[in-house]
């Protein structure tokens, strides 16, 4: 379902996306999703590096245990 809205926009801002697509409400759409995927992707990656991080002791006790097994194929 989509809602008429109203917006304020710079008139060269318009004037780019008039240029970009004609169809304004198909590209603010667009632009608006895309923003939104580009903020959640950022927000999972944040939340990846949070999870390594506090984990970062035990990947690097794991490294070394795998590095020191190999250590004995030699």
């Amino acid at each position: 379902m989509k809602v008429e809205t109203s917006l304020l926009l710079p008139e060269e801002l318009l004037a780019e996306i008039d240029k970009a697509d004609p169809d304004r409400s198909g590209f603010l759409d667009r632009a608006a999703r895309f923003y939104l995927d580009l903020a959640a992707a950022h927000d999972r990656g944040a939340r990846d590096f949070e999870i390594i991080n506090a984990n970062a002791e035990y990947f690097k006790e794991e490294a070394e245990d795998v590095l020191e097994y190999g250590a004995y194929l030699d």
